[in-house]
């Protein structure tokens, strides 16, 4: 090949860009902002060139993301999916910038160009892995582990399958199934959910969400799971900020014997940095430092020792992966966050945990609580907690469109446009009020 033709080389045009809302079932789980519906929204997005290679990817459902979405087709379409960087300055010229303070203050985030962004950049990872005949995690650098480990997410809940059941159980049901479906609003509940999700996902280390109940109540939580797995399994907390700064000096001092990491106990940078000086326990965030933006700020009061990342928050793999070198810069740890999520958000979080080049804790997963598919081939396995990255081109997997329409019909019938976990919780309390600092 002649040097001017190879400078010449271009890579197909995205000449399709389809949005699919769905909803996915989703038990009644507790947490700060109340009660998750009986369906959790997610948004499929598949990118297709002019020679039909398919890019998919998953992010969270909300109809304000959707609408974003589809304002930036026009963008995308005759695009080489391999020019990201022109890619991004598109969007963010069309958009304009996020900032911190367009996250929220609820648990899960808000703001519109990351997500956006996330979308299209691991859909464009898909087809580049599929144009190169190498997975995504070689895109990322290339891979560090075989095996990504995950934790068992436990949570309050109330019984219930969710879904078209809601409340109600299906009784043929059996094992984990079945046990996803029962009540645990109690320590005892607590250990018997950790218990049901060890045994059949092997996980091997253990995080509880919090912030539903009394402190006391979810610290008794935490002593009753060291005392059923003993000090050879790690555990993490997560009260979701919800806690007053005195509050989570007195009880982060007497979880300091148990825990792993403490995950967001007070709200803010400067609440974090000034518990950090008092209590032994690594701190955790995907609350206070959840952008670049706050990373001078993070590095400057000394908030935090990990930062629990989350590629669809933070712009995408690439991104991921830059933050991970910037933890290194700073002397940080990185694991990752979770939301309720189906295989393919699965599959480019195992590529980004593989990629990684430091792994100190497992990471998040809602996936045990997700009895839905969207990928041919039915839900990846896991193997003493552990997912085997994929090996084939792009992400590894591929849509099932006949799931797909299904839970496109989901979303259609369940009548949920964006999450709202007050108006859930209203339907059992009808008083509830959401507070953002509440013991």
């Amino acid at each position: 090949m002649k040097k001017d033709d190879f400078y010449k080389i271009k890579g197909p045009k995205i000449v399709q860009f389809h949005i699919t809302p769905i909803a996915i079932v989703d038990p009644p789980l507790l947490n700060a902002a109340g009660l998750h519906a009986p369906y959790a929204l997610r948004t499929i997005v598949e990118l297709v060139t002019e020679d039909n290679i398919s890019g998919i990817s998953e992010i969270p459902g909300n109809v304000d993301i959707d609408l974003a979405l589809e304002s930036a087709k026009k963008l995308i379409i005759g695009k080489d999916p391999f020019q990201l960087n022109g890619i991004r300055k598109a969007l963010t010229d069309h958009f304009g910038r996020d900032s911190a303070a367009d996250r929220g203050d609820a648990p899960w985030d808000q703001r519109r160009l990351v997500h956006v962004f996330s979308a299209i950049e691991v859909a464009c990872l898909d087809i580049m892995g599929k144009i190169t005949g190498r997975p995504v995690v070689d895109l990322l650098g290339g891979k560090m582990r075989d095996m990504v480990p995950f934790a068992a997410y436990l949570f309050y809940k109330y019984e219930g399958a969710g879904g078209a059941l809601g409340f109600a159980k299906d009784p043929h049901a059996k094992g984990w199934a079945a046990a996803r479906q029962e009540e645990a609003v109690d320590p005892e509940g607590i250990v018997r959910q950790a218990k049901a999700m060890c045994r059949h996902y092997g996980f091997q280390s253990i995080k509880l969400k919090g912030g539903a109940f009394e402190p006391d109540e979810e610290v008794a939580a935490m002593f009753a799971l060291r005392k059923a797995f003993g000090d050879e399994i790690p555990l993490r907390f997560d009260p979701n900020a919800i806690w007053k700064p005195d509050t989570a000096l007195k009880y982060g001092k007497q979880m300091e014997p148990i825990l792993e990491y403490l995950e967001d106990p007070v709200r803010g940078q400067e609440n974090m940095a000034l518990l950090k000086k008092s209590i032994q326990t690594p701190l955790a965030t995907n609350m206070c430092t959840t952008s670049f933006e706050d990373i001078p700020g993070s590095i400057a009061m000394g908030s935090e020792d990990i930062i629990l990342s989350d590629h669809h928050f933070w712009g995408g793999l690439k991104a991921s992966m830059e933050l991970a070198r910037i933890c290194e810069v700073f002397g940080r740890n990185l694991s990752m966050h979770s939301n309720s999520h189906l295989g393919i958000s699965l599959a480019a979080m195992v590529h980004l945990g593989a990629a990684l080049p430091n792994f100190t804790y497992a990471l998040d997963t809602h996936y045990p609580w997700q009895s839905d598919e969207v990928i041919l081939g039915g839900q990846f396995r896991f193997e003493e907690g552990a997912v085997q990255v994929p090996s084939s081109p792009g992400l590894g997997v591929e849509l099932d469109k006949a799931a797909l329409s299904q839970l496109h019909n989901n979303y259609l019938n369940c009548g949920l446009k964006k999450r709202d976990d007050l108006f859930e919780m209203r339907k059992v309390h009808p008083d509830w009020e959401f507070k953002a600092i509440r013991y």
